[in-house]
């Protein structure tokens, strides 16, 4: 939920708070924990107090199409009344994430694959 929120543009720890409503502890142990895993940039943006603020890095923004396609999975499955969705910023039209090979551009869920492991040809 961290990321979600940093892609919207979220980077300060009282937006993350107030919008996660968990506890100061918790954010505090699980945005370390992002940082660390690189998923996220601390930087510094006041000294006098010292404040910090939280960047979605290359890899971090890499992550958001995942995030969005298990949320649009769940929304189709378990979704039921008032969940959010995703639409398109400027025609504010409903946008449906979908996960597709690169190559292709065919979703992976019309595409029989199989698991290759890193031994195999």
């Amino acid at each position: 939920m961290i990321l979600r929120d940093a892609g919207y543009g979220a980077t300060r720890f009282d937006q993350f708070r107030q919008s996660l409503g968990i506890a100061p502890n918790i954010l505090t142990r699980r945005l370390a924990a992002l940082t660390e895993a690189g998923l996220l940039e601390k930087s510094r943006y006041s000294e006098r107090p010292p404040r910090d603020e939280y960047v979605l890095t290359p890899k971090g923004r890499d992550f958001l199409p995942v995030l969005a396609a298990i949320g649009a999975w769940g929304r189709e499955h378990f979704g039921e009344g008032g969940t959010s969705r995703f639409v398109d910023a400027e025609t504010g039209a409903p946008v449906e994430p979908v996960v597709v090979d690169r190559a292709t551009g065919r979703p992976l869920g019309e595409i029989r694959i199989r698991l290759v492991m890193p031994d195999e040809r």
